[in-house]
């Protein structure tokens, strides 16, 4: 997983690099905790570009960075959901808690204003 933090957006930008499996999951989990950790951005952005395949274990690791970035005050989103992917989601109710966000929209070299 590729990481990039915005210190003057408090953008935490979390570039899934692998299929998200029951094996994956738990390397996936502790790097992000970690990084949500240390950070305390106000935003939290899985990009799922390089993901070509995921699992029902990626929802429930998913909803935990959630959860936890939510403790610290801060808002969690998904970009470059592959349709097969999204339909995971979409069945799973995710989207409801964690939007989708086109990436058209972000704007250049920021994502959104954080603060």
């Amino acid at each position: 997983m590729k990481v990039e933090y915005k210190k003057e957006d408090k953008l935490l930008i979390l570039k899934i690099t692998e299929e998200i499996d029951h094996h994956s999951c738990e390397k996936i989990k502790k790097r992000a905790d970690y990084e949500i950790q240390i950070h305390i951005p106000k935003k939290v952005i899985f990009d799922f570009s390089n993901v070509n395949f995921m699992d029902s274990s990626g929802i429930g690791m998913i909803i935990g960075r959630y959860k936890l970035a939510s403790m610290f005050g801060g808002k969690t989103s998904m970009i470059n959901v592959k349709p097969a992917i999204k339909k995971v989601f979409e069945m799973s109710g995710i989207l409801k808690l964690i939007p989708i966000e086109e990436t058209e929209s972000m704007g250049g070299t920021e994502f959104e204003k954080c603060i």
